[in-house]
């Protein structure tokens, strides 16, 4: 059995696999359109990842994961709870970046519907953005989800853009950079910030200073 990952399973997939394909599925786009109230946010607070929506003129690039085939029922039973906030199990086709046969696979799509209260629909980038920058949950903060997704995208298919979410990543940035934000994350991923290199030159001196 395959599962497609094209969120925090292109990092994080956290089950055992033989196969790791890169590829892209057709006709579908991903979207910050997935409200997060555990993994990046709470019910009060939901944070903002990401799903697929249907869209002829979409793709969408990941990595096919093929599960052994002693461990498949451990891990549905696995993926079924990290993604139980409005996701289902749906097949769709999926393409070899190697150009070799496309084939079926499993991956979790949350549904745009009135029955899936996680799935926000089109949502202004602004919105995104300010939901992601605030959120936090039980797997850290939402704007590490974010930013390791773009990182993931840029290293792994550099030469596949991703237009919403590089602007989702651009948007951040700035306001990171207008609010000062400190979260380790952007230190982590190496983003050239000006107020960061100021905090890391006053955290220097402050330590020599100490000593």
């Amino acid at each position: 059995m395959f599962v497609f990952g094209y969120g925090s399973l292109l990092w994080n997939p956290n089950f055992s696999y033989e196969l790791a394909i890169p590829g892209v599925v057709m006709g579908y786009s991903r979207r910050f359109w997935q409200l997060s109230p555990d993994h990046r946010g709470t019910p009060d607070s939901p944070g903002r990842v990401v799903s697929l929506v249907p869209d002829t003129e979409g793709s969408c690039w990941g990595i096919a994961y093929k599960i052994p085939e002693e461990r498949v029922q451990q891990t549905i039973e696995y993926l079924d709870m990290r993604e139980r906030a409005g996701y289902e199990l749906q097949i769709v086709e999926f393409y070899p970046i190697n150009g070799s046969e496309p084939f079926s696979l499993n991956v979790y799509i949350s549904p745009i519907s009135r029955d899936n209260i996680y799935n926000s629909g089109p949502c202004d980038i602004s919105v995104i953005v300010k939901q992601i920058i605030r959120s936090r949950g039980c797997s850290g903060s939402n704007l590490e989800y974010a930013l390791r997704l773009a990182d993931c995208q840029r290293r792994m298919a550099p030469n596949i853009f991703d237009e919403h979410l590089f602007q989702i990543e651009s948007k951040l940035l700035e306001e990171c950079e207008y609010l000062q934000h400190d979260d380790s994350i952007l230190e982590k991923l190496k983003y050239d910030l000006p107020y960061l290199a100021n905090k890391k030159g006053k955290r220097k001196r402050n330590e020599s200073t100490k000593g």
